[in-house]
């Protein structure tokens, strides 16, 4: 890195240096390392960057130039306090990733800033340091204000904050998120926190209660406001932003931007520096991404053989609803897989368990929803089988983020019934390249998969490295010598019967029916171009944004609403009536976060919402399964059913 990086900046929004301009500032330099050599001068940052897409807080390892061009710990040129820089080097940290060479000079300025990047930038890094440089120990109320859309996500900031804290021993973080004791909250606040990190429903019901004074507040971070926004909570971080202090720094980060998130940062943001990072798309390669076409009644056949064949460290399944992730637990479990769930039926501390068991290898199948899932962080996860597809591509390109994580490789496995093959583009333009056919897994596969995985096994027992367990070692040589001994055995007839009795009595080799695996209809892809008359599906996921809901009938709309029932849903969607309205207080996002929850799906999934006095009528995804159906029937939203019926025009 240049001498000049270390010279201060003069706050404008980041250019590309140019070889005319004068010698740079801070964050120029940043964008000269980070940039695309072919942008105008005026474009904001943009950076080919090393990540697939999923969420690490750790940066990434530094390019082969920047090793060369840089001091041994590149962070030390933002200016950092000694005890920040400190813990950096505990956990490793030695280069910033491209995000946070952009965004940490504009944020050690006090700029406000809108920051576009893909998970697995190291974004948290991006905000959280140059924040925890400005904090003040000594001031008891909350500095910095953290909104994410998961209480996982939530817990996940905290964590980091409280890492690159490590060396601060005066600075206290704190999560508030719904589930977990709102009084021990209260307690913690009145002890004195200075960054707050929170779910919006939380932290509303904190400020309305007096319990949380933002009057000191310098700084609010939105993470990923895109999922807050698709989860239908951007109403809720709109009042917040209206409560804070009038001079007070507002940072936005967002994997995309839609028009509702670009009109928050117009309306909210004074003059934000806007920093772009893009992906190469070889870089999405750490990620192999295959599908397997299979009916539905054969998924879960399918699916045991799948794990059977693709030996990994840690898998999750993603399936659509709670029922659903219950069903596949119970048969998984049944084959002796170690196996927790994770849908919205858990309990906020039971959630917490799970995620630690899996960190620490205790489970090595999770299945759970998306909503769930949102915002899970675990590096030892190598395989993502999408059990059932998602409705919205934006969501798939989530679920396969949670492998693949901190630069490491995975694999990430998506199962599709014949119906539902159309909607496969749609997948592939969102990741931005080809999703790969896969079969199911054959007798043969998985019996020569269990024959060298045996072979390993006994390899392994073989070279012991545990030399605390000689004692034990030398009680199974006397016993092999006098078995020999008793029963006049070879050597070779010993290690049989050993290997029988580590077999067990299950058979090692499957001898079951391979006929339904014939009858699949695998899908070349020449195939696909027979769908286009009815992929409307693919349509949808072009990047197509949220639209605006609200409408009541008898009466203007809401802006952009609509009057009255007389539109037709669009290509690919079904109208559904629910039994809800006006006359029972419920919003849109009240709605759409209820039915995302229950059914899996994205809130870019979901369509029109028109609210009437005593119903609703809502625009949901064809093909919707009788199970998801069933269970939405006795959804209650505002306390009370929806009774979801198809809409009689």
């Amino acid at each position: 890195m240049d001498a000049t990086d270390s010279t201060p900046g003069q706050g404008a929004t980041p250019e590309v240096a140019q070889d005319s301009t004068p010698a740079p500032s801070i964050q120029e330099a940043a964008v000269a390392i980070t940039s695309e050599p072919s942008l105008p001068a005026a474009a904001p940052v943009t950076s080919a960057l090393k990540a697939t897409p999923s969420e690490a807080l750790a940066s990434e390892a530094p390019d082969l130039e920047d090793s060369v061009a840089e001091p041994e710990n590149g962070f030390a040129n933002f200016g950092f306090a000694p005890e920040l820089l400190q813990a950096l080097v505990d956990i490793g940290y030695q280069q910033p990733s491209p995000i946070q060479k952009a965004a940490i000079p504009e944020l050690l300025l006090g700029r406000d800033l809108v920051g576009q990047a893909q998970t697995g930038t190291g974004k948290t890094a991006a905000f959280a340091l140059p924040l925890l440089t400005a904090i003040d120990p000594n001031q008891r109320t909350p500095q910095v204000l953290v909104l994410a859309p998961t209480r996982e996500l939530a817990i996940q900031v905290a964590e980091a904050f409280n890492t690159f804290a490590a060396k601060m021993p005066h600075l206290r973080v704190l999560p508030v998120y719904g589930g977990a004791d709102f009084r021990d909250q209260i307690a913690r606040l009145k002890r004195g926190v200075q960054v707050v990190v929170g779910t919006p429903g939380r932290v509303m019901d904190h400020m309305r209660q007096g319990t949380l004074d933002l009057s000191g507040l310098r700084t609010l971070v939105l993470d990923e406001a895109d999922e807050m926004l698709r989860m239908g909570f951007i109403d809720d971080v709109e009042w917040v932003l209206s409560q804070l202090p009038e001079k007070r720094q507002v940072v936005l980060f967002s994997a995309t931007m839609p028009p509702e998130i670009r009109r928050i940062s117009r309306q909210y943001l004074n003059d934000p520096a806007e920093i772009t990072i893009r992906q190469k798309g070889d870089d999405a390669s750490r990620i192999r991404q295959r599908y397997i076409t299979v009916n539905a009644p054969q998924k879960l056949e399918a699916l045991s053989r799948v794990l059977e064949a693709e030996t990994k460290e840690g898998v999750i399944i993603f399936a659509r609803t709670k029922a659903i992730t219950v069903a596949v637990a119970e048969s998984l479990e049944a084959k002796g897989y170690d196996v927790a769930v994770l849908n919205g039926d858990v309990a906020q501390n039971q959630r917490e368990r799970t995620i630690d068991r899996l960190r620490s290898g205790h489970v090595s199948v999770l299945v759970a929803t998306d909503v769930a899932a949102r915002g899970l962080d675990v590096e030892r996860i190598t395989l993502v089988v999408n059990y059932d597809i998602p409705f919205d591509s934006e969501a798939y390109v989530h679920r396969i983020g949670r492998t693949g994580r901190a630069g490491r490789t995975g694999d990430a496995i998506l199962f599709l019934t014949p119906r539902e093959r159309r909607f496969l583009g749609g997948m592939e333009r969102a990741v931005g390249r080809p999703i790969e056919p896969m079969e199911v897994p054959s007798n043969a596969t998985i019996n020569q998969h269990r024959l060298d995985l045996l072979r390993q096994k006994l390899t392994t027992a073989l070279n012991p490295s545990d030399d605390s367990r000689r004692e034990e070692l030398a009680l199974l040589a006397e016993i092999l010598q006098r078995v020999s001994q008793e029963q006049e055995a070879t050597p070779d007839q010993l290690a049989l019967a050993a290997l029988r009795l580590a077999v067990g009595d299950a058979p090692l080799l499957v001898q079951g029916d391979e006929n339904w695996m014939r009858q699949q209809a695998p899908m070349g892809r020449n195939d696909r171009g027979n769908d286009r008359g009815e992929r409307g599906g693919d349509r949808r996921d072009r990047g197509s944004e949220p639209r605006t809901r609200v409408g009541q009938a008898g009466g203007a709309p809401a802006r952009g609403g609509f009057r009255s029932e007389d539109s037709q849903p669009e290509e690919n969607m079904e109208r559904f009536r629910i039994e809800v309205g006006w006359r029972d207080r419920v919003k849109p996002g009240n709605i759409v976060g209820a039915i995302a929850n229950e059914a899996g799906l994205g809130g870019r999934s979901i369509g029109r919402i028109q609210i009437f006095d005593g119903h609703s009528t809502i625009d949901l995804p064809k093909g919707m399964p009788d199970e998801v159906f069933n269970s939405l029937k006795r959804l209650r939203v505002m306390n009370k059913e929806l009774q979801i019926s198809r809409h009689q025009d």
